[in-house]
Protein backbone atom coordinates (compact mmCIF):
# COMPACT_ATOMS: atom_id res chain seq x y z
CA UNK A 1 0.00 0.00 0.00
CA UNK A 2 1.10 3.56 -0.69
CA UNK A 3 2.87 5.08 2.30
CA UNK A 4 1.31 7.90 4.25
CA UNK A 5 4.35 10.03 3.37
CA UNK A 6 3.88 9.43 -0.36
CA UNK A 7 0.14 10.08 -0.14
CA UNK A 8 0.73 13.31 1.74
CA UNK A 9 3.28 14.43 -0.86
CA UNK A 10 0.57 13.91 -3.52
CA UNK A 11 -1.80 16.03 -1.43
CA UNK A 12 0.82 18.81 -1.20
CA UNK A 13 1.50 18.56 -4.92
CA UNK A 14 -2.12 18.73 -6.05
CA UNK A 15 -3.98 20.71 -3.38
CA UNK A 16 -2.88 24.33 -3.00
CA UNK A 17 -5.73 25.46 -0.71
CA UNK A 18 -4.71 25.19 2.95
CA UNK A 19 -8.35 24.64 3.92
CA UNK A 20 -8.67 21.77 1.48
CA UNK A 21 -5.51 20.18 2.84
CA UNK A 22 -6.94 20.50 6.36
CA UNK A 23 -10.19 18.94 5.12
CA UNK A 24 -8.47 15.83 3.77
CA UNK A 25 -6.35 15.51 6.93
CA UNK A 26 -9.50 15.79 9.04
CA UNK A 27 -11.28 13.24 6.84
CA UNK A 28 -8.30 10.91 7.24
CA UNK A 29 -8.55 11.21 11.04
CA UNK A 30 -12.30 10.60 11.04
CA UNK A 31 -11.94 7.59 8.75
CA UNK A 32 -9.19 6.12 10.97
CA UNK A 33 -11.36 6.55 14.05
CA UNK A 34 -14.36 4.98 12.32
CA UNK A 35 -12.21 2.04 11.24
CA UNK A 36 -11.07 1.45 14.81
CA UNK A 37 -14.66 1.75 16.07
CA UNK A 38 -15.92 -0.72 13.46
CA UNK A 39 -13.02 -3.19 13.65
CA UNK A 40 -11.61 -2.34 10.22
CA UNK A 41 -8.14 -1.44 8.90
CA UNK A 42 -7.37 2.14 9.98
CA UNK A 43 -4.50 2.48 7.49
CA UNK A 44 -6.66 1.71 4.44
CA UNK A 45 -9.57 3.77 5.73
CA UNK A 46 -7.31 6.69 6.61
CA UNK A 47 -5.69 6.57 3.18
CA UNK A 48 -9.11 6.77 1.52
CA UNK A 49 -9.85 9.88 3.60
CA UNK A 50 -6.51 11.50 2.84
CA UNK A 51 -6.72 10.94 -0.92
CA UNK A 52 -10.46 11.33 -1.56
CA UNK A 53 -10.32 14.94 -2.84
CA UNK A 54 -6.92 14.78 -4.55
CA UNK A 55 -8.43 16.05 -7.81
CA UNK A 56 -10.66 18.74 -6.30
CA UNK A 57 -8.75 21.74 -7.63
CA UNK A 58 -8.79 20.18 -11.13
CA UNK A 59 -12.47 19.25 -11.09
CA UNK A 60 -14.17 21.98 -9.05
CA UNK A 61 -15.49 23.52 -12.30
CA UNK A 62 -16.24 20.07 -13.78
CA UNK A 63 -17.72 18.22 -10.83
CA UNK A 64 -18.86 15.34 -13.04
CA UNK A 65 -15.16 14.36 -13.25
CA UNK A 66 -14.56 14.53 -9.48
CA UNK A 67 -13.14 11.29 -8.04
CA UNK A 68 -12.77 9.82 -11.53
CA UNK A 69 -9.74 12.07 -12.03
CA UNK A 70 -8.36 11.07 -8.60
CA UNK A 71 -8.52 7.39 -9.51
CA UNK A 72 -6.77 8.23 -12.77
CA UNK A 73 -4.10 10.20 -10.88
CA UNK A 74 -3.50 7.18 -8.62
CA UNK A 75 -3.12 4.67 -11.47
CA UNK A 76 0.65 4.38 -11.02
CA UNK A 77 0.52 4.35 -7.22
CA UNK A 78 0.16 1.33 -4.94
CA UNK A 79 -3.46 2.08 -4.02
CA UNK A 80 -5.92 -0.77 -3.56
CA UNK A 81 -9.18 -1.16 -5.41
CA UNK A 82 -10.91 -0.87 -2.01
CA UNK A 83 -9.50 2.64 -1.53
CA UNK A 84 -10.23 3.67 -5.12
CA UNK A 85 -13.81 2.41 -4.79
CA UNK A 86 -14.23 4.40 -1.56
CA UNK A 87 -12.97 7.52 -3.35
CA UNK A 88 -15.51 6.93 -6.12
CA UNK A 89 -18.31 6.27 -3.63
CA UNK A 90 -17.71 9.42 -1.58
CA UNK A 91 -19.32 11.51 -4.33
CA UNK A 92 -21.66 8.87 -5.69
CA UNK A 93 -19.56 7.78 -8.67
CA UNK A 94 -20.34 4.23 -7.56
CA UNK A 95 -22.98 2.66 -5.39
CA UNK A 96 -21.98 2.40 -1.74
CA UNK A 97 -21.62 -1.28 -0.91
CA UNK A 98 -18.56 -1.87 1.28
CA UNK A 99 -18.38 -0.47 4.80
CA UNK A 100 -15.46 1.82 3.85
CA UNK A 101 -17.58 3.30 1.04
CA UNK A 102 -20.45 4.01 3.40
CA UNK A 103 -18.06 5.49 5.97
CA UNK A 104 -16.36 7.96 3.62
CA UNK A 105 -19.72 9.09 2.26
CA UNK A 106 -20.78 10.08 5.79
CA UNK A 107 -17.35 11.34 6.87
CA UNK A 108 -16.74 13.75 3.99
CA UNK A 109 -19.27 16.43 5.04
CA UNK A 110 -18.90 15.99 8.81
CA UNK A 111 -15.44 17.59 8.89
CA UNK A 112 -16.72 20.87 7.44
CA UNK A 113 -19.74 20.74 9.71
CA UNK A 114 -17.52 20.43 12.79
CA UNK A 115 -15.19 23.21 11.61
CA UNK A 116 -18.22 25.47 11.08
CA UNK A 117 -19.37 24.70 14.63
CA UNK A 118 -16.01 25.87 15.96
CA UNK A 119 -15.94 29.00 13.82
CA UNK A 120 -19.37 30.30 14.90
CA UNK A 121 -18.25 30.42 18.53
CA UNK A 122 -15.88 33.37 18.80
CA UNK A 123 -12.55 32.25 20.20
CA UNK A 124 -13.63 28.61 20.36
CA UNK A 125 -11.35 25.66 19.73
CA UNK A 126 -12.23 22.06 18.86
CA UNK A 127 -11.81 21.23 22.55
CA UNK A 128 -14.69 23.61 23.38
CA UNK A 129 -17.21 21.80 21.16
CA UNK A 130 -19.29 18.86 22.35
CA UNK A 131 -21.70 16.44 20.71
CA UNK A 132 -24.76 18.16 22.19
CA UNK A 133 -23.74 21.42 20.52
CA UNK A 134 -23.26 19.58 17.22
CA UNK A 135 -26.63 17.85 17.47
CA UNK A 136 -28.33 21.20 18.07
CA UNK A 137 -26.59 22.74 15.04
CA UNK A 138 -27.51 19.67 12.95
CA UNK A 139 -31.19 20.58 13.38
CA UNK A 140 -30.59 24.11 12.07
CA UNK A 141 -31.04 23.93 8.30
CA UNK A 142 -29.36 27.34 7.80
CA UNK A 143 -26.21 26.29 9.65
CA UNK A 144 -23.34 24.95 7.49
CA UNK A 145 -25.63 24.52 4.48
CA UNK A 146 -22.86 22.92 2.44
CA UNK A 147 -22.57 20.01 4.86
CA UNK A 148 -25.15 17.50 3.67
CA UNK A 149 -27.32 16.35 6.57
CA UNK A 150 -28.45 13.42 4.43
CA UNK A 151 -24.86 12.24 3.93
CA UNK A 152 -24.02 12.59 7.63
CA UNK A 153 -27.23 10.79 8.64
CA UNK A 154 -26.20 7.90 6.39
CA UNK A 155 -23.94 6.92 9.32
CA UNK A 156 -26.82 4.64 10.24
CA UNK A 157 -25.63 2.41 7.36
CA UNK A 158 -22.56 1.84 9.56
CA UNK A 159 -24.70 0.81 12.53
CA UNK A 160 -23.98 4.12 14.30
CA UNK A 161 -26.49 6.63 15.55
CA UNK A 162 -25.92 10.24 14.55
CA UNK A 163 -24.83 10.98 18.12
CA UNK A 164 -22.26 8.15 18.06
CA UNK A 165 -21.01 9.21 14.64
CA UNK A 166 -20.57 12.83 15.71
CA UNK A 167 -18.82 11.70 18.88
CA UNK A 168 -16.30 9.57 16.94
CA UNK A 169 -15.78 12.31 14.34
CA UNK A 170 -15.35 15.11 16.87
CA UNK A 171 -12.94 13.03 18.95
CA UNK A 172 -10.85 12.25 15.87
CA UNK A 173 -10.61 15.90 14.94
CA UNK A 174 -9.88 16.97 18.51
CA UNK A 175 -6.95 14.55 18.49
CA UNK A 176 -5.36 16.45 15.60
CA UNK A 177 -6.53 19.94 16.57
CA UNK A 178 -3.01 21.38 16.48
CA UNK A 179 -2.52 20.16 12.91
CA UNK A 180 -5.89 21.66 11.96
CA UNK A 181 -5.16 24.94 13.72
CA UNK A 182 -8.37 24.59 15.70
Amino acid sequence: MISRERAYSLVEEHLKSKNLVKHVIATEAVMRALAVRLGQDPDSWGMAGLLHDLDYEFTKERFEEHALKTVEMLADEDVSTEIKDAILAHCERKERQALIEKAIYAADPVTGFIVAAVLIRKGARLADIDVEFLLNRFKEKSFARGASREQMASCEELGLSLEEFLDVSLGAMQNISAELGL
